[in-house]
């Protein structure tokens, strides 16, 4: 990255500050403002997250804080309530507290001397959900938000249920959330509080898992903090981002589409990365777009910015397939609004021979087919959610096909370019009452490399409703829409486009409770892909990313990620093993050294359906001087045709002494999952 040095204004940091809450409960602050703020007040950015703001997220947070504060900005990162130097206690995500207390630190801010009364809210992930959930209050003094890799729908476009499947990422994001809600204060910023602010943490965050497997449908639970149930409410301008290869794509759209107010939306082709550090390459300058953002909506400049087209996306050219790529070859696009006027739908019909053909094509041969998927189709298919981590994207289809239902077309004539949603009319039955499908848009190369461009999934029981799902009768005959991942794609003249369809896709989903066998009547599917026609719209210009002077670190052992997928042929058994080191560093101005390691394990045998199993391990260690906290979370995760199954641990240490440790064993029935 091009490191931007010079601050046009002279900086302020204020390393830890307290809010009170209304109810006595006190938050911690990271503030950095332009020097004299106090005299001549700014508008402020805040930021809102539990990932810790004096060590787990500063190394990111202090580029981009001085970056906006040097441009006449002040940046408030805040702790969640139970997390890094906040007090109290965080049982789960986006509950009523954690948005009434970011509405009483939005007041705060705006009447601070330092603050002119105008405050945006800005976010990745977390940050961007809760920016969101926050702008559907109506605080008076937000103006607008930015939100950045996040969803508007906590049920079905989340970590948890993706189409109704319970996704992979939610047993991964929930043993992340285990080992970070471990983590005590730093004695530093809180003195002798820490210890026992540490206890009510340990004791009191609880098992994420189990509250979620406890909700498996879309109930009130997931409808709160999900603003699709009433978009009218967010008012204020939203700018909202996303990355091909992250899992919340899809929300970009849906908000350009549902949103009244002023809107603007990017998606590239990164991972759940900002904009600036996003992977796959090109980053670009997000900071600096970021910034025209805030200056139109904070400070009132007529900058041109909502002049431009809504919608910049990145057309991705063709990659040859690997789970790990550093940039993707392509070109940005603009389009006026979405839905765009540029973009209609492409049908194709399906043929028992296997054809994926033009929908006019009337002489394809129309036969039943069925599927019963090996419990391996899947292996190829990378996390739901990328992180831009080696080995987290998906590797080369051809494998994962093999025990698939496939239908390509010819080799294209001419390129084909697409952008939004693929979607597909599936005509089906199954011998089982709960069965799933995953349906796959594959790129295949003339020599037969097959690139996965999108996919989806759907929990057939939920075919009419998340809310109220229904057991399937075996051997009634069916039709569903199964809904895809946006993306944007061109497809080269000399290849084909490939329709995969599978009856499992683990370790990405689990699978249904019994080996399912499906049987599709391809005369009755079609298959639509959204062409894109070249208009004449504005290309945007962006340049490479900027920042300010990094944070002081120093590495005693960087990042190490792996990826390793092992097959006992004599045995039929597979292991999936995933390493992710996050490095030990040293933060010499507080004298603070962090290390955390991730273990996630999937096993099975592939001559039993009952057999998926995992184990996620997070540890954690801090230390300065002679104080040093290590926590070590374990989570096991099974099935039962009846059950889900969780076996859980948390042990915490101080200076060597096992200062707390806790069991959990968890049977939650499963509901049509």
């Amino acid at each position: 990255m091009e490191i931007e040095h010079e601050q046009p204004i002279p900086v302020t940091e204020i390393e830890h500050t307290e809010i009170t809450m209304t109810d006595g409960c006190r938050l911690a602050a990271r503030i950095w403002m332009p020097e004299g703020a106090e005299d001549a007040p700014v508008p402020a950015i805040f930021e809102y997250i539990p990932y810790r703001k004096n060590d787990k997220t500063l190394e990111r947070d202090f580029p981009r804080a001085r970056y906006m504060s040097a441009r006449g900005y002040a940046y408030v990162r805040v702790d969640l309530r139970g997390t890094g130097e906040s007090e109290g206690v965080m049982p789960d995500e986006y509950l009523p507290r954690e948005l009434e207390d970011g509405r009483e630190v939005i007041s705060w801010i705006a009447d601070q001397p330092w603050c002119d009364g105008n405050v945006g809210m800005v976010g990745i992930s977390w940050g961007g959900f809760n920016g969101l959930q926050i702008a559907a209050l109506q605080p008076p003094a937000l103006k607008a938000i930015v939100t950045i890799c996040s969803t508007d729908d906590r049920y079905a476009d989340d970590v948890h249920y993706m189409g109704g499947t319970m996704l992979i990422d939610q047993l991964s994001w929930a043993a992340v959330m285990f080992g970070i809600n471990s983590l005590p204060p730093d004695p530093t910023h809180v003195g002798d509080r820490w210890r026992d602010m540490w206890m009510k943490r340990l004791k009191g965050s609880g098992l994420w898992l189990k509250n979620w497997l406890e909700h498996q449908t879309r109930d009130d639970f997931w409808k709160h903090g999900s603003i699709c149930e009433d978009y009218a409410a967010v008012q204020i301008p939203v700018y909202a981002v996303s990355g091909w290869a992250d899992g919340y794509c899809r929300t970009v759209f849906r908000l350009m589409e549902n949103l009244a107010g002023p809107r603007k939306g990017i998606v590239g082709p990164w991972a759940h990365r900002y904009p600036h550090l996003g992977e796959p390459g090109p980053a670009i300058d997000w900071l600096g777009e970021e910034l025209r953002w805030w200056d139109r909506w904070l400070k009132g400049d007529e900058n041109g910015i909502m002049d431009e087209p809504q919608l910049t996306l990145y057309m991705q050219d063709h990659a040859r397939p690997q789970g790990y790529y550093t940039h993707r070859e392509g070109r940005w696009i603009t389009e006026p609004a979405w839905p765009s006027p540029n973009i209609a739908r492409t049908a194709f019909a399906l043929g028992s021979d296997g054809r994926l053909a033009p929908e006019e094509d009337d002489d394809l041969p129309d036969a039943a087919l069925t599927i019963a998927s090996p419990l391996w189709v899947g292996l190829g298919g990378g996390k739901w959610c990328s992180y831009a981590n080696p080995g987290d994207l998906p590797v080369d289809q051809r494998r994962d096909d093999a025990g698939s239902l496939v239908f390509e077309t010819a080799p294209l004539a001419e390129p084909f370019e697409m952008a939004g949603d693929p979607d597909l009319t599936l005509c089906f039955s199954v011998d089982r009452p709960v069965a799933l499908v995953a349906a796959r848009l594959v790129d295949v190369a003339p020599n037969g490399a097959a690139t996965r461009v999108s996919y989806g999934l759907l929990n057939l029981t939920h075919r009419d409703s998340h809310e109220t799902p229904e057991a399937l009768t075996p051997g009634e005959i069916y039709t569903v829409q199964v809904p895809f991942k946006h993306v944007a794609q061109t497809f080269r003249a000399g290849h084909r486009i490939r329709l995969s369809l599978s009856t499992n896709y683990f370790p990405l989903c689990w699978p249904a409770p019994e080996a399912v066998t499906m049987t599709v009547y391809p005369a009755r599917c079609r298959f639509g892909l959204p062409a894109r026609r070249e208009a004449d719209q504005p290309q945007p210009r962006f340049g490479p990313p900027r920042a300010a002077t990094p944070l002081e670190l120093v590495t005693d052992q960087p990042p190490a990620y792996e990826w390793q997928v092992v097959e006992d042929r004599s045995t039929g058994r597979f292991r999936v093993e995933i390493l992710e080191h996050q490095g030990t560093s040293a933060i010499p101005a507080q004298g603070l050294t962090i290390t955390s390691e991730g273990r996630e394990i999937y096993e099975f045998d592939d001559h039993d359906h009952h057999s998926p199993r995992n184990r996620i391990s997070w540890t954690h260690e801090f230390s300065r001087g002679d104080w040093h906290i290590r926590t070590l979370s374990d989570t096991e995760f099974w099935a039962t045709p009846e059950n889900f199954v969780i076996r859980a641990r948390l042990r915490a240490w101080e200076t060597g002494r096992l200062v707390h440790e806790e069991d959990w064993d968890e049977t939650i029935p499963r509901r049509l999952v």
